[in-house]
């Protein structure tokens, strides 16, 4: 995937015919009314996305970024197909990064929900990007137990995806998760049997964590827009350092993200990948 351009006049054309100024999220997002998850970005028995160089695309940089689409931050993806993703898209290209590839996960409760995750594909192109967002399905749950499921991100990117950036050039992708709890602490066998198909060990949140550190810059945006999120903050801070982004504007995600990326870029940071037994790597 990725052998598409972002075109920021297309995509105004397009955010004009389709409305996305003006709809609400439910009119957008169409799988809200059908309650489920488009059959597309169902991760059961996905072996791996892929981030592929291409003519159009010959340095494809790995991006994923795993959306909290339960209820306190389903109001996120809406303001990106709106102007942020867009605003996201044109700033890194713009900023001397001119082949960014874009995942989607839309991240749940392995606990509590149906969906506790989505995904898309990497992708460059902006009709493609819309494509992927609106697919999503804006759960809306979670509960009570105190977190969700980021590290869910953390897991598919280790293990279910591959990018000719570390394959090609020992160059890590960046991972940013966005949202307003603590992360949920443990999966499950169990959980990734469920939501993969196939699954056999039980992971802490940090071992997943060290997995995508492995192949991915790995970030958190914790929106501070509660008592919970900034309650949050402190454990996202132990866990992530200066890698934890606390902002209260959710409106500031495209900037954050964009303005991270292209300093990696500007100040030529991109770090190393760990390549040791890649080749052998197994899907659990």
């Amino acid at each position: 995937m990725g052998s598409t351009r972002y075109d920021m006049d297309a995509r105004f054309d397009r955010a004009r015919k389709e409305g996305y100024g003006s709809k609400s999220a439910g009119e957008i997002f169409t799988q809200n009314a059908k309650r489920m998850a488009h059959e597309s970005m169902n991760p059961k028995g996905i072996s791996f996305r892929e981030s592929r160089d291409s003519s159009v695309h010959p340095n494809s940089v790995p991006i994923i970024l795993g959306l909290d689409v339960t209820g306190s931050m389903g109001h996120i993806p809406h303001e990106l197909i709106k102007e942020g993703l867009p605003k996201l898209m044109g700033g890194i290209i713009q900023g001397g990064v001119p082949d960014p590839a874009l995942l989607f996960l839309g991240i749940g409760d392995h606990e509590c929900d149906a969906y506790s995750l989505q995904v898309g594909q990497f992708e460059s192109g902006d009709e493609e990007l819309d494509m992927w967002l609106t697919r999503t399905y804006i759960e809306s749950g979670g509960g009570g137990n105190a977190g969700e499921s980021y590290l869910l991100a953390w897991y598919f990117a280790a293990f279910h995806t591959r990018t000719d950036a570390f394959e090609k050039r020992n160059q890590k992708g960046l991972l940013f998760t966005v949202g307003d709890e603590p992360c949920l602490k443990t999966l499950p066998a169990s959980a990734i049997r469920e939501i993969m198909g196939a699954g056999q060990h039980t992971y802490t949140h940090f071992e997943l964590l060290e997995e995508a550190r492995k192949r991915y810059e790995v970030y958190h945006i914790n929106v501070v827009h509660s008592d919970q999120a900034m309650r949050a903050d402190s454990g996202w801070k132990e866990l992530l350092g200066q890698n934890c982004l606390s902002i209260a504007d959710h409106r500031e995600i495209p900037n954050v993200i964009k303005g991270i990326i292209c300093d990696i870029f500007k100040n030529k940071t991109f770090i190393a990948g760990e390549r040791n037994g890649f080749d052998n790597i197994q899907m659990f």
